[in-house]
C-alpha cells in the first residue's frame, strides 16, 4: 500500500495536466531539423493500411488534437500518447512506462467525442504537405461563416485507394491541380490558411497562433469500403 501511495504522489504531484501554450514537437528535434524545409516522416495516425503523415515542418508544430465528424468521415487511431487523458490512464502509462510515447495529442471538444479529424496546429503561412502518398482528385474552396479560409485538397492515397483524404485550410500552391501526383512529407500542397480569423478553434487551448491548423479527414470513397 506504502508503494502505490508513493508511486501515485510521485506520478502526480505536480498538479496534473495543463494547457500547453508553447510550441508542441512531434518528436524532439534539433535546430537543423527544426528549419527544415520540408517535414521529416512521421506517422500521427492510421486508419486501416493508411497511414497519415506529419504535413507541416516539425519545428513549425505547436500541436496535435483530433476531435469528432458527423459527416461519415472515419475515425482515426492516434499514434503517440493522449497529453490530456484522465488520471487512471496517465497512472497506468507510468506503470508500464510509455508515458514518453510520442508524438503527444489532445483529444479537443466541439463534435461528438471521437478521432475522425485530425487538427495538426501551425502558424498561418506554414508551407503544407501531403500527408500521403498518391494523387490530388479535387481542389474546392473552403468557406466558414461566408468568409473563405483556403481550399479543400482532396488526394486519393495510392497505399488505399478506396479512401480519400482530405486537407483542409490550405492556400494551395499554384502546381496543385486535379491528377497531380504527390509524396507524402515531400511534395507541397501550399500554405496554411489562417482559419482561427474566422472562427474559434478548440486546438487554442493549447497551441499558440490561436490553435491555427492544418485539418485532415479520411472519408470511403463513394460505393467503398475502408
Amino acid at each position: 500500500m506504502l508503494g502505490l501511495v508513493t508511486l501515485l504522489l510521485t506520478a502526480f504531484g505536480s498538479g496534473g495536466s495543463a494547457s500547453v501554450t508553447a510550441p508542441l514537437a512531434a518528436d524532439p528535434v534539433s535546430s537543423e531539423e527544426a528549419a527544415a524545409v520540408r517535414p521529416r516522416p512521421q506517422v500521427l495516425a492510421t486508419v486501416g493500411n493508411l497511414r497519415v503523415q506529419l504535413p507541416v515542418p516539425a519545428g513549425s508544430l505547436t500541436a496535435i488534437g483530433f476531435h469528432g465528424s458527423s459527416d461519415g468521415a472515419l475515425s482515426l487511431q492516434p499514434v503517440g500518447r493522449q497529453a490530456n487523458e484522465g488520471i487512471l490512464g496517465r497512472l497506468w502509462h507510468r506503470i508500464a512506462s510509455s508515458s514518453s510515447a510520442s508524438p503527444r495529442w489532445y483529444q479537443l471538444e466541439g463534435g461528438p467525442a471521437g478521432t475522425a479529424e485530425l487538427d495538426v496546429g501551425t502558424a498561418p503561412g506554414t508551407d503544407v504537405y501531403a500527408p500521403v502518398q498518391g494523387s490530388v482528385v479535387a481542389v474546392s474552396d473552403l468557406v466558414i461563416g461566408g468568409k473563405s479560409v483556403g481550399k479543400r485538397i482532396d488526394l486519393r492515397p495510392s497505399q488505399s485507394p478506396s479512401v480519400m483524404v482530405s486537407v483542409l485550410h490550405v492556400r494551395p500552391d499554384p502546381a496543385i491541380a486535379v491528377g497531380t501526383p504527390v509524396l507524402a512529407a515531400t511534395s507541397k500542397l501550399g500554405t496554411a490558411a489562417n482559419v482561427a480569423a474566422v472562427e474559434e478553434q478548440a486546438l487554442a487551448a493549447h497551441a499558440p497562433h490561436d490553435g491555427n491548423n492544418v485539418s485532415i479527414v479520411v472519408y470511403p470513397s463513394p460505393g467503398s469500403l475502408p
